[in-house]
């Protein structure tokens, strides 16, 4: 069948990217599911820093590759094996397809997977196919094992969590990535309980999603630390406590200042090791950093290694929120319809698939914190 995509056949191209559009929006040809897999019609994309990422250069993706990985959609056919899911279902996907068999799966740390997370980094779908061609015959890349930015994709079973109809898509996609990676660091990689003290550096859609689960939690207080007013006002009206311009204070000082020696729990959500550096700084002995950004593979960072031993401390990574989807999904979108998780207020606007490249150059510029393709 035919389908419209955002393809980037190259990586690093300069902004703005309005100009150099580094994504190609094109007619595509996709196949239909193989065993296993699941044709879904995407109805909301979210435009993410990891897929800016991928477009700069800074995470390497093999290309040509169809980006978007925080989707919504609705199931169209399925392929042999599929019984969990039938045409018509509601679903948001998993960026990483979990297998239920490697070590990682059977030891309840899904996210690590081994089998998903090897074919996420060749760019194909659990199985090793790849389904997508473009009008030369050239074969596409599967980003993550989603590729949202297409108004049909091929998604194995494992990439994909049946979710209440009634959800709006542009709200049920932010749960995919943002919400589950942000609130599910605060829950599960940190174990945030009441009282406890939280900053978050960093307040794009992850940032702020670490906002609504540290209040969720009972956190307090809840400080939020970032560069641009409007974000910092966004986190407020999130549950955030205290909110600090880092170009106007030296956020660890104020930190410290506010805590009497540092937070319980720091989170970095910038992916830059001088900020993680930062974060482990306005940390309090005995406390736990926990970074969730993405730097550069080549990044380094460095932090007194005595004071590891000496102070207690604790430096974490926290992938898609140390989730295991099919378990938590549903329940932070039952926290939203209930009320609990303000996810309304990470949305900043829809845009059609021809403005994604001019979308990227908003995001690159701090002025949005998501903004969703519509398809449907």
């Amino acid at each position: 069948m035919k389908t419209r995509a955002a393809v980037l056949y190259e990586m690093g191209k300069p902004r703005p990217y309005e100009e150099t559009c580094p994504l190609s929006v094109e007619e595509v040809e996709l196949e239909g599911p193989g065993p296993g897999e699941v044709l879904v019609e995407i109805t909301a994309a979210g435009l993410c820093h990891s897929d800016l990422s991928a477009i700069d250069g800074s995470r390497p993706r093999p290309t040509p590759m169809i980006l978007g990985h925080e989707a919504a959609g609705i199931v169209r056919e399925v392929g042999p094996g599929v019984h969990d899911l039938r045409p018509g279902d509601h679903v948001v996907f998993s960026f990483v397809p979990m297998c239920g068999r490697c070590v990682y799966c059977v030891t309840g740390r899904p996210v690590l997977c081994e089998n998903g997370n090897r074919a996420n980094a060749a760019g194909t779908l659990l199985s090793g196919a790849r389904r997508f061609r473009n009008a030369s015959g050239q074969p596409l890349h599967h980003h993550l094992g989603v590729s949202a930015f297409s108004q049909f994709t091929i998604a194995a079973q494992e990439s994909l969590i049946r979710i209440d109809p009634e959800i709006p898509p542009e709200r049920a996609a932010l749960f995919g990535c943002a919400v589950i990676t942000g609130v599910g660091a605060v829950v599960n990689t940190a174990r945030v309980e009441p009282g406890m003290s939280v900053a978050v550096f960093g307040l794009g859609g992850v940032g702020l999603s670490v906002v609504m689960g540290a209040r969720l939690a009972g956190a307090y207080p809840i400080i939020a630390v970032d560069i641009l007013p409007a974000k910092l006002d966004l986190a407020r009206r999130m549950g955030a406590t205290h909110v600090l311009n880092a170009r106007e204070v030296d956020p660890v000082e104020a930190v410290r200042d506010l805590t009497g020696g540092g937070v319980h729990y720091a989170f970095e959500s910038v992916g830059s090791e001088q900020v993680l550096v930062q974060a482990y700084q306005a940390t309090r002995r005995g406390g736990v950093t926990i970074t969730i950004g993405l730097p550069h593979p080549e990044r380094m960072f460095s932090v007194p290694a005595v004071s590891i031993v000496l102070e207690e401390r604790t430096i974490k990574g926290s992938y898609m929120g140390s989730a295991v989807p099919r378990r938590d999904l549903p329940r932070f979108l039952a926290l939203y319809q209930a009320g609990m998780l303000p996810v309304d207020l990470l949305f900043s606007r829809s845009i059609q698939l021809e403005e994604i490249n001019a979308g990227f150059d908003a995001l690159a510029r701090g002025e949005v914190v998501r903004q969703v393709v519509r398809f449907a």
